[in-house]
């Protein structure tokens, strides 16, 4: 009987473990230049959103500007954090910083240089987004933009809170 239960208890500790293990392991740069692992990106309990974008791609430009505008907005109404994924080359990081300063965005910036991460994620086409719940655990997927877009985030992110 000792055994079940022993073995019942390490099936559900592994299932909870399992299920908060979305994110893979993955080297990024942050916005200082330092190395993170993209298993650290959370938000303490809160909604968190992982974006993927580049430079070049004008519908990642379309929701890098448009969500901004209401960024701060959601922030306060449901605790979300956005992190803000570029693809771009090495060779484009000073593109990507002057951009981010340029534009004042306040998303948290990560570089996946090397493309790792987006490989993990399975990102075929950018922007790419994922929203993950408090728990970590991803609650929906969403592929590119277009106006309006951010309206269906927000409930999303809004169901994500509960």
């Amino acid at each position: 009987m000792k055994k079940i239960i022993t073995s019942a208890i390490l099936f559900l500790l592994l299932g909870c473990v399992s299920a908060m293990a979305q994110l893979p392991s993955a080297t990024l740069k942050n916005a200082l230049g330092k190395k993170v692992n993209a298993t650290s990106i959370s938000n303490d309990g809160q909604p968190f959103i992982v974006s993927f974008f580049a430079t070049w791609c004008p519908p990642c430009m379309n929701e890098l500007a448009t969500i901004s505008k209401v960024y701060d907005d959601w922030r306060k109404q449901t605790g979300v954090k956005i992190f803000s994924v570029s693809v771009d080359q090495p060779s484009d990081e000073a593109k990507v910083y002057a951009l981010f300063e340029r534009s004042n965005y306040s998303y948290e910036l990560l570089l996946d240089q090397e493309g790792k991460f987006a490989q993990a994620m399975k990102v075929s086409s950018i922007p790419h987004m994922f929203l993950f719940d408090g728990k970590g655990k991803l609650v929906y997927t969403h592929v590119g933009f277009s106006n309006g877009d951010e309206a269906e985030l927000l409930e999303k992110i809004k169901a994500a809170k509960r």
